[in-house]
């Protein structure tokens, strides 16, 4: 991974983990349940920008590298893969 997508992602997982600290005291004090599902919503979104962020990197260099090589079927595999996962969200 680049130094810095793995220093942008390291910093977002730092943002969610305060997040989740608040969902879980939202849910101890009895919040608005509005309030946790929003909070919970933001979660998901911080989330899905990890993995945009991945695959951006992953795209970028492993992908790249590998169409160069030769290696077009293992990378069309790989985006398929991941394609067919964030499907099933």
């Amino acid at each position: 991974m680049e130094t810095a997508a793995k220093q942008r992602a390291l910093r977002r997982l730092q943002i969610i983990k305060g997040q989740l600290g608040g969902l879980e005291k939202m849910i101890r004090n009895d919040a608005y349940c509005i309030d946790i599902i929003t909070q919970s919503s933001a979660i998901k979104r911080a989330l899905s920008g990890i993995d945009d962020l991945l695959l951006e990197n992953h795209l970028s260099t492993h992908v790249a590298t590998q169409m160069k090589s030769g290696q077009g079927k293992k990378a069309t595999a790989e985006i398929l893969k991941v394609y067919r996962l964030s499907q099933r969200r």
